[in-house]
C-alpha cells in the first residue's frame, strides 16, 4: 500500500483545525487515510456509504456526532445534516482542533447550504489519485527546490533514462490506487470504464437531478479529446442537444465529481491580449486515455495523430503531478496557465503568497528548442525579479540551465527527489 503524503498533514492539521474535511474522487484513497487516522486515536469510522449507518446518522445526528473525539464520517454528503450536529457541537466545547475529520466525494460548494454550516471552523484538503513519487515510495519536493534553489535543483539529476515507452506507460495507468492494482489491459481497463460509469449514472443523480445522463456522458468523452487545451464548451457540445446554460451546468457537475478540473487562466492583467478562458484537465490521465480510448500502442505511434494525443495527455499528466505537489505545500498558492494571443503560453503557473512566480511549459519531444522558451521566457520578462524560474520539461534525458532562469529538465524529475 501506497505511504500517502497526506498522512501526516492531516496529523499536524489536526492540532490546529477544529473540522477537516478531505474531498476529492472516488476510490482515490480518502477512506484509508480516515480509517488510518482514525484507528491512530482509537476511534471507528461512521461510514455513510452503508445505507444502514446512513439511516442512523441522520435519525440521531446529535448522539452521532457526540459519541467519540475526534469524529471521523465516511462520506459525509449522503448525510449533510451532520454538520449542524457538529457546530452545535464546537459551540458547546469551543472548536476544539481535531473535532472532526470527514471525507467527501463532491466538491464542498457542490453540497447543500447545510454544508456552509461550519464557515470558519472547516478546514478542506484535496485528496488527488497517486503521484508518481507515492507510487514509488519517494518523496517529490521539486517545486520547494526550484523555490529556494532553482540552480542547485537543476544540477541535482544532469541525467535520466527514463523512454518516452515508459512515460506512455505511466500515463496509462494514472494513479488511482484500484486501478493499479489491476493488470494492465483488459482488467485495468474494466476498472477505469466502471469508475466512469458509476460517477456518471450513480453519482450524478446524487448530487444533481439531471435526466440526460448519456449526453452528461458523451460531454464527458467530448472534454476528454480536449484536455490539456483551452475550454470551448460550445465547441464540445456542438453536437449534443444541449442548451449553453445546460452545458455549463453540465460541466460544472464534472468538475463537482471530480472528472474534469478547471485550470483558470493566471496573469491576465499582465499583457493586454492576455487570454482570459481557463483550460481544461481530466482528472486523472489513466481516465483520460480510457475515455479516449488510446493504448499504450496507440500512443507509441509517430504518426500526426497520435503525437497530438500524446502531447495533451503528457500534459493532463504533468499537471496533475504537478497540482498535487502543490497541494502539499505549507501555504496556499495560486495556480493556472498563462496564454496570449500572440501564441506566448506557460501551461502551469505556480504563484507564492509572496508574489513570486514559478512557470512550466510541457514538451512531448525530446528537444526543447529556443523557441520552446517563447512564453517562459516572455512571463520572465514581465514579471523581472518576481520571477523564480522557468522550467521546461520535455522526454530528453538531460537536466540543464538554458540561460537566465530558464531551465530544462527530463519529466521524471517530477519525482526524483533533490
Amino acid at each position: 500500500m501506497a505511504k500517502r503524503r497526506l498522512s501526516s498533514i492531516l496529523t499536524d492539521l489536526a492540532t490546529v483545525e477544529p473540522v477537516i474535511a478531505l474531498h476529492g474522487p472516488r476510490s482515490v484513497g480518502k477512506s484509508t487515510l480516515l480509517s488510518g487516522f482514525a484507528d491512530a486515536h482509537g476511534v471507528p469510522v461512521l461510514d455513510l456509504d452503508d445505507l444502514a449507518v446512513r439511516d442512523a446518522v441522520k435519525a440521531n445526528a446529535s448522539t452521532a456526532v457526540g459519541q467519540h473525539t475526534p469524529i471521523c464520517i465516511d462520506e459525509y454528503q449522503h448525510a449533510p445534516e451532520v454538520l449542524d450536529a457538529i457546530k452545535a457541537r464546537t459551540n458547546r466545547e469551543g472548536a476544539l482542533p481535531g473535532t472532526a475529520v470527514l471525507t467527501g466525494s463532491t466538491r464542498q460548494d457542490a453540497l447543500p447550504r447545510k454544508a456552509q454550516a461550519l464557515t470558519g471552523r472547516f478546514h478542506t484538503i484535496k485528496v488527488w489519485p497517486l503521484s508518481q513519487g507515492e507510487i514509488a515510495g519517494v518523496g517529490e519536493n521539486l517545486i520547494e527546490a526550484l523555490r529556494t534553489d532553482a540552480t542547485s535543483a537543476v544540477a541535482a539529476h544532469p541525467t535520466s533514462e527514463t523512454t518516452r515507452a515508459e512515460y506512455i506507460d505511466r500515463i496509462v495507468a494514472g494513479g488511482f490506487p484500484l486501478a493499479l492494482r489491476r493488470k494492465p489491459g483488459a482488467q485495468r481497463n474494466r476498472w477505469f470504464d466502471d469508475y466512469v460509469t458509476q460517477s456518471v449514472e450513480r453519482d450524478s443523480i446524487e448530487l444533481a437531478r439531471i435526466r440526460q445522463r448519456q449526453q452528461l456522458r458523451e460531454l464527458l468523452d467530448a472534454l476528454a479529446g480536449r484536455t490539456g487545451q483551452l475550454l470551448n464548451l460550445s465547441d464540445a457540445g456542438k453536437n449534443l442537444a444541449l442548451s449553453r446554460s445546460a452545458l455549463d451546468e453540465y460541466a460544472k457537475l464534472l468538475e463537482d465529481l471530480f472528472l474534469i478540473e478547471r485550470l483558470a487562466a493566471w496573469g491576465t492583467t499582465l499583457k493586454a491580449r492576455a487570454v482570459k478562458t481557463p483550460k481544461v484537465h481530466v482528472v486523472d490521465s489513466g481516465v483520460a486515455a480510457r475515455l479516449l480510448r488510446l493504448t499504450p500502442d496507440k500512443l507509441a505511434s509517430l504518426d500526426p495523430t497520435a503525437l497530438t494525443e500524446f502531447g495533451n495527455l503528457l500534459e493532463t499528466f504533468v499537471v496533475g503531478e504537478l497540482r498535487k505537489q502543490a497541494s502539499w505545500l505549507d501555504e496556499r498558492v495560486t495556480v493556472g496557465h498563462w496564454r496570449t494571443h500572440d501564441q506566448e503560453e506557460v501551461d502551469y503557473v505556480i504563484e507564492f503568497d509572496d508574489g513570486r512566480i514559478l512557470g512550466f511549459e510541457v514538451k512531448s519531444s525530446e528537444r526543447f528548442s529556443g523557441d520552446d522558451f517563447k512564453g517562459l521566457r516572455s512571463l520572465r520578462d514581465s514579471l523581472g525579479e518576481r520571477f523564480i524560474g522557468g522550467v521546461g520539461l520535455s522526454t530528453g534525458p538531460r537536466s540543464y540551465t538554458y540561460e537566465d532562469r530558464l531551465h530544462v529538465m527530463p519529466i521524471d524529475r517530477l519525482w526524483r527527489p533533490v
